[in-house]
């Protein structure tokens, strides 16, 4: 049987009782506790602005010549591009890290 998730870590804020009063409602129209509806609407959030971060969107011209270049059978990486490899394989090292 799966391990059911322990809630071990906190955040702690405080809000105006009218943001309050919001949530409350919003979470009662789900049928959530508010616990449940922070978090979920908190990771869902979260999650958004990871994704907006990690992700690169292209314009059509751009992915054209992306593409142009990876069919160069010739081409060869710079040292600009082997040093920014290295920075991204380290950025990732840090995000499986934590």
């Amino acid at each position: 049987m799966p391990k059911k998730a322990t809630r071990q870590a906190r955040l702690n804020f405080r809000l105006s009782p009218e943001l309050k009063e919001v949530i409350e409602a919003a979470a009662a129209h789900l049928g959530q506790s508010v616990s449940d509806f922070a978090v979920s609407t908190l990771v869902q959030s979260a999650r958004g602005v990871i994704h907006e971060h990690d992700v690169t969107t292209l314009s059509n011209r751009d992915r054209d010549i992306f593409l142009a270049l990876l069919d160069d059978a010739d081409a060869k990486p710079n040292e600009t591009l082997k040093k920014a490899a290295e920075r991204y394989k380290r950025h990732l090292g840090k995000r499986n890290a934590g």
